[in-house]
C-alpha cells in the first residue's frame, strides 16, 4: 500500500485508492502513542511561546527535563481544556536533519474540527502525525515530495522511539510547470484574493482544475511518464502537458460544430421553409464510431472571421468574390449581397448555394450552424504573463502582480450545434475548427457552459 497526502485525486488520474483515510481517523491512538512516549522519556511538555521558538539556534527548552510524571499531568490538562491556547505544547527530545531541535508534537487549539467537532482541543502536528498514521496503517512507503527530505530523520526516529512498525519514506523531486505556481500556499492567495474561482479553476494546474477543464487521466498519465520521476527539481512547458491532452482527446473526443463569433448568413436561393437533416461523423477519420444528425435550414452561421468583404492575397475562406464549402453539408456558398449595420460592420450576408458535386472545388471548407444551441463558452490562457511568475528577478513585485488580465474570455452566445444537448457534466468534444472542450459543472438545464481543454494546435508563440 502506498502513502498519499491527497488519496482522492487518484480517481482522475485514472486509478482507485484501497482506501481513503484521515489524520483525525487515529486521533485516540495518537494520544495514548504521545502518553507512552512521554512515560518513554521521549516527550515534554512545554511553555515556550511561539515567538521564542522561531529563528536559528533556539536554546534548549527550561522544561526539557522536567519530571515525566510532570508532564503526563500537564498533557491530560491539555486535553482537558485548561490552558489556554499557546500556553503549553508537547514536544519531542530529538534533533531534526535542518537542525531544528524538539519539534513541537502536539498544539492547543479551539477550533472546531471539521470531522470530530469539538471532541478535541488538542492536535497533533505534521511531523508528529505523519509517520505514526502511516505505521498505523500499514503503508509500505511514504511517498514524499523533496522538502520533506529534512524530516525523514523525524520520521524514522518517532516509529523506533515507540517501538512501532516503521514504514520507509522516499522523496523525488516536484514536478513544477512554467506560467504557474503549485504552492498551496500560493494557491489560497489566488484565490483569497479573487484571482481566481476556487482550486478547480480551470486556470490552474491542480488536479481538480486539470478535471474541470476536460483533460482526460490517460493525457496527465502519459504526461508523467514522459518527464519521469527524478530526485531533482524540474520546470516543464505547459504545451508539453497540451500535446498529450491533444493526443487523447483527438482518438476520444467526438465532433460537433460550434461557432463563437457568429454571423449570421441567409441561403436566398433555398425555399424558406427548408430543412434538411446532415449526417455528421463522429470521427471524421473514422465512420465506423458513428454519426449524429444537424439540421441544415435556409439560415445557418458561420464564423465571422470566415469571411472577409476585401479580398486578401493567401485569404482562402469566403469573400465576395470567392466561394467556400460547407463541411459535411454538400453545399459551395458564393456570396451576393453584403448586409451592414449603421455603423458599417457586417451583420449578415446573402448567399445561394449549389451541390458541391457540381461546383468548381472551392479552396476551403468551413463549419457552420442551424437552428442551434446558445451556450456559453469560457476561453482560457495562461495565468500568469511570465514563464517564472516566482522568480523575483523575472517579476520583482511578487507573483500577484504577474497575473495575466486576458487569461479568461468568456463568451456569453456561443452557437453550438444540437449533437450537444443531451451533454453531461465533463463530456467532452472537439468543435471542429476550433479546439476541443469540456462540459463544466455550472452548466443547466437552460444553458450549457463549455471550457476550452485545450486548442486544436499549439499556438507556436507559447513555445
Amino acid at each position: 500500500m502506498l502513502g498519499s497526502e491527497r488519496p482522492y485525486k487518484l480517481y482522475h488520474t485514472g486509478y482507485t485508492p484501497y482506501d481513503i483515510t484521515h489524520a483525525s481517523d487515529n486521533f485516540q491512538k495518537l494520544y495514548d502513542l504521545a502518553v507512552d512516549l512521554i512515560r518513554r522519556g521521549h516527550a515534554y511538555v512545554c511553555h515556550q511561546k511561539v515567538e521564542e521558538l522561531k529563528g536559528h539556534n533556539v536554546p534548549p527548552s527550561p522544561w526539557r527535563d522536567r519530571p515525566t510524571e510532570e508532564s503526563l499531568v500537564l498533557f491530560e490538562r491539555m486535553k482537558k481544556g485548561i490552558f489556554a491556547e499557546g500556553e503549553a505544547t508537547l514536544r519531542m527530545k530529538m534533533v531534526m536533519e535542518d537542525g531544528k531541535m524538539d519539534p513541537v508534537a502536539y498544539r492547543i487549539k479551539y477550533t472546531p474540527h471539521h470531522r470530530t467537532g469539538d471532541e478535541w482541543c488538542i492536535y497533533p502536528t505534521y511531523d508528529y502525525t505523519h509517520c505514526l498514521c502511516d505505521s498505523i496503517e500499514n503503508i509500505t512507503h511514504s511517498l514524499c515530495t523533496k522538502e520533506f527530505q529534512a524530516r525523514r530523520s523525524s520520521y524514522y526516529w518517532l516509529c523506533n522511539a515507540l517501538d512501532v512498525y516503521c514504514p520507509v519514506q522516499w522523496e523525488y523531486g516536484r514536478l513544477n510547470l512554467t506560467y504557474t505556481v503549485v504552492s498551496k500556499r500560493k494557491i489560497i492567495k489566488l484565490v483569497e484574493t479573487g484571482v481566481v474561482r476556487d482550486w478547480d479553476d480551470p486556470r490552474l494546474f491542480t488536479l481538480t482544475a486539470l478535471r474541470r477543464r476536460g483533460f482526460p487521466p490517460e493525457a496527465i498519465n502519459n504526461f508523467c511518464a514522459r518527464v519521469g520521476v527524478t530526485v531533482s527539481q524540474t520546470t516543464t512547458e505547459p504545451h508539453l502537458l497540451e500535446s498529450c491532452v491533444r493526443d487523447v482527446l483527438n482518438d476520444t473526443a467526438p465532433r460537433a460544430m460550434a461557432v463563437l463569433e457568429p454571423l449570421k448568413v441567409t441561403i436566398t436561393n433555398l425555399p424558406k421553409d427548408t430543412k434538411m437533416d446532415v449526417r455528421v461523423p463522429n470521427f471524421p477519420a473514422n465512420e465506423d464510431k458513428g454519426t449524429h444528425t444537424i439540421p441544415f435550414t435556409r439560415t445557418i452561421f458561420i464564423e465571422q472571421s470566415d469571411f472577409r468583404e476585401v479580398m486578401e492575397k493567401g485569404y482562402k475562406r469566403l469573400t465576395p468574390e470567392q466561394p467556400v464549402g460547407l463541411r459535411h453539408a454538400g453545399y459551395v456558398i458564393s456570396v451576393q449581397k453584403v448586409i451592414k449595420d449603421s455603423q458599417g460592420k457586417v451583420v449578415e450576408l446573402e448567399v445561394t448555394c449549389c451541390s458541391s458535386e457540381t461546383a468548381e472545388k472551392p479552396k476551403a471548407f468551413i463549419h457552420w450552424v442551424s437552428q442551434p444551441l446558445v451556450c456559453e463558452v469560457r476561453l482560457y490562457e495562461r495565468l500568469f504573463l511570465h514563464k517564472h511568475p516566482e522568480d523575483p528577478s523575472e517579476v520583482p513585485n511578487g507573483f500577484l502582480s504577474d497575473i495575466n488580465p486576458n487569461s479568461l474570455q468568456v463568451i456569453s452566445s456561443a452557437l453550438v450545434d444540437i449533437s450537444v444537448k443531451a451533454a453531461k457534466v465533463l463530456d467532452k468534444w472537439q468543435f471542429e475548427r476550433v479546439g476541443y472542450f469540456s462540459l463544466d459543472p455550472d452548466s443547466t438545464t437552460d444553458q450549457l457552459v463549455f471550457n476550452r481543454t485545450v486548442t486544436l494546435k499549439e499556438d507556436p508563440g507559447k513555445i
